[in-house]
């Protein structure tokens, strides 16, 4: 890489350091080692580390809930939105979502954001619901269910295998929309 890196380079670079190594890992110094440059560049693009994490924080929202409902509803026209959301989410590995939880439980920032997120995602959730025909309160409360099963998912280190997890996927729309 050169030192001519954008903000972007830096925040991607940083997601997937953090999804690796943690949150302790998001310094500027061991990033520029990894990304070939100096510091320097680091500090063209962010006031200071904590600038960083902010940012961090920010595209971690962008590309944990923001891209995947835009990706959603973008192929929602030939197929059952819940159903596409369901098969992403529970189809991947999802060592970022628990690093950025790690940090929520030392770092009122980190907290602040995946409480946004997690507001950001049952909204959206019970919003496919209620499309469905069910009644908001079933909608909100389902919803609930859907996303404490996804994050028991995210803490699980074992992927299930293709068969078996498309035969949980199937169940819970099942049980989510009847």
């Amino acid at each position: 890489m050169t030192d001519q890196l954008s903000a972007k380079d830096w925040l991607d670079q940083g997601l997937k350091t953090l999804a690796r190594d943690g949150f302790t890992a998001l310094k500027a110094e061991p990033l520029a080692k990894v990304m070939g440059v100096s510091r320097g560049s680091f500090y063209w693009h962010f006031a200071d580390i904590g600038a960083f994490h902010a940012a961090i924080l920010k595209q971690w929202r962008e590309v944990a809930a923001e891209q995947i409902i835009a990706n959603v509803e973008a192929a929602s026209k030939h197929e059952n939105p819940l159903t596409l959301l369901l098969r992403r989410v529970f189809g991947e590995r999802l060592a970022l979502e628990n690093a950025v939880r790690t940090w929520a439980s030392v770092d009122a920032a980190a907290r602040a954001a995946v409480q946004a997120i997690d507001q950001r995602r049952l909204g959206y959730v019970e919003s496919l619901l209620r499309q469905t025909g069910l009644p908001a309160e079933k909608a909100r409360a389902r919803a609930q269910i859907l996303y404490w099963a996804f994050l028991g998912f995210a803490l699980s280190d074992r992927p299930l295998p293709k068969a078996r997890q498309q035969a949980m996927l199937d169940e819970m729309l099942r049980i989510a929309t009847s």
